[in-house]
């Protein structure tokens, strides 16, 4: 299984350095797609990224339109983050999927209302309490992804330390 994380229009270079993090943590793709609040070279996202940034696959598309006409929704299994989501995120099988993509929006505005519109079967949402805005984005990216690893055993993925059979 590949997975894919789309960023569309990120605003904060601490929350894409620390989605960058769980990118390389769990070995899925980056993308992400201009216009960004921020350079790449941007001091924050690279400390927020750590040390992980040369274990990081990662694509930039110069605009929403090029990423969808380079992947389009139609022809791959794209999930939409979204705080007005059709489905629980956790209610999606994703185990038999070869490949994903998981798209989040900028986080003062989410993913664009006509995108949301069209492709409403795609959406997804985290359950939280009502009258709240959102959670921060690094935050949601972590909970579908990891979400998305369980459901198909964290594969790939080191699940037990050997840390203490010494």
């Amino acid at each position: 299984m590949k997975l894919n994380i789309v960023m569309v229009e990120p605003e904060i270079p601490q929350n894409t350095g620390n989605i960058a993090r769980t990118c390389a943590a769990i070995g899925a793709k980056l993308h992400l797609v201009k216009p960004l609040g921020f350079e790449l070279s941007d001091k924050y996202l690279k400390r927020a990224g750590l040390d992980y940034w040369d274990k990081l696959e990662i694509e930039v598309h110069e605009s929403l339109s090029e990423f969808l006409q380079a992947y389009p929704p139609e022809k791959n299994k794209m999930f939409l983050a979204t705080t007005k989501g059709k489905h629980c995120y956790c209610d999606v099988d994703y185990s038999n999927l070869e490949e994903i993509f998981l798209l989040f929006g900028k986080e003062t505005k989410g993913l664009p209302e006509n995108l949301l519109q069209k492709y409403i079967d795609k959406t997804i949402r985290i359950p939280m309490r009502e009258h709240l805005r959102s959670l921060n984005l690094s935050n949601s990216v972590a909970i579908v992804a990891y979400e998305v690893f369980r459901q198909v055993g964290f594969e790939n993925l080191e699940q037990i330390s050997s840390y203490f059979d010494g």
